[in-house]
């Protein structure tokens, strides 16, 4: 702790391999998302080639919250995720803040996964290969977080 009692300064190291690999999982996480989130405003089929049951998801009144579609929730996570990893770059004053801030993202993230997955599961008896794939993308954020955390805790 600083002598003033906040939180001491913790600057990132650079961009290593803990950003690179939270950026490439956050941008694939949106490109999925913005993908079901058309699938869902468009009224389209997915295209799950044979696995799952994508549309048996995608229609289910669990694929909205208050008539906005899931995926949408899911996509603006993603980019408040790729944006933080931006600002922390830009900002390493505020890479504390900003990591914590992925670190919240990504735990409401894969909680609600965590729950859509048990929905998918248990009540809806269908899976969606791209709700699958969107889980995994916010789990491995979510493992990255605590890392890059750790690793700050450990600099300072």
């Amino acid at each position: 702790m600083s002598d003033s009692g906040s939180e001491p300064q913790r600057h990132p190291a650079g961009w290593g391999w803990h950003e690179t690999v939270t950026a490439c999982l956050a941008g694939l996480g949106l490109i999925d998302s913005l993908y079901l989130t058309w699938i869902k405003l468009a009224d389209r089929a997915a295209s799950c080639a044979g696995i799952g049951d994508c549309d048996a998801v995608n229609n289910s009144r669990y694929a909205e919250v208050a008539g906005i579609p899931i995926a949408l929730l899911g996509a603006l996570g993603y980019l408040a995720i790729l944006v933080m990893l931006g600002a922390e770059r830009r900002w390493p004053q505020a890479a504390w803040t900003l990591r914590l801030g992925i670190f919240g993202i990504a735990l409401a993230g894969a909680l609600y996964s965590a729950y859509l997955t048990y929905i998918e599961l248990a009540v809806l008896h269908a899976v969606c290969p791209f709700c699958v794939a969107s889980a995994l993308c916010i789990a491995g954020i979510l493992i990255l977080s605590v890392m890059r955390l750790r690793a700050a805790d450990a600099e300072s």
